[in-house]
């Protein structure tokens, strides 16, 4: 912004801030240095909600990202690592059937790790994550960087199939910040 006082400057940019803001919608979810977990944390505290994360491809980094927050205990109950097929199984009660069947990478297995971390924590909210990180474990028809993130809220689960592109911490990463913005919009009402 140009202004002959940097008052003025101040005020054209706050007014343009608005106006994006008010175009962009849920898309805007800080500004300035605010992450997408703290936006979480805002979110679960403003409407007194607990959450639980099952992750596997992405080996605990969402749980990483909550955890760097102060005060964010009181909202995060549960951060499970379900790596392989059994720890699924027993640690989130994901029916070894489905496993056969659909695969760990699948929408279906997603779901029961969402439902499952949320069940087991007593959490408003639980979320799960599946995937094929890379550079290995491509199989036909699931190809490196699928994955299924799937929040249950209520009764309610949704599911996103995604195929993220780039290296392994690529994908993790990805994968991380997708989930996040689900519960950001779940705990919004807007997914």
């Amino acid at each position: 912004a140009i202004a002959t006082e940097r008052k003025k400057a101040v005020k054209i940019l706050d007014k343009m801030e608005r106006k994006l803001r008010k175009k962009l919608g849920h898309a805007v979810f800080g500004a300035g240095e605010e992450t997408l977990e703290y936006a979480v944390f805002a979110l679960l505290k403003e409407k007194n909600k607990t959450l639980a994360v099952a992750e596997s491809c992405t080996g605990g980094l969402v749980s990483d990202k909550l955890t760097n927050i102060p005060g964010i205990s009181r909202y995060f109950l549960q951060g499970v690592i379900a790596y392989s097929n059994k720890a699924k199984e027993y640690a989130l009660g994901v029916p070894e059937k489905r496993i056969l069947k659909h695969g760990a990478v699948s929408s279906l297995v997603a779901k029961a790790m969402a439902g499952g971390i949320k069940r087991n924590a007593s959490a408003d909210i639980g979320a799960g994550i599946t995937g094929i990180a890379g550079p290995a474990g491509a199989t036909p028809g699931k190809p490196v960087g699928l994955v299924y993130l799937a929040v249950a809220e209520n009764n309610l689960v949704r599911v996103k199939k995604c195929r993220f592109r780039g290296s392994r911490t690529d994908v993790k990463n990805f994968s991380a910040h997708t989930v996040l913005n689900m519960i950001r919009l779940t705990l919004l009402g807007v997914l």
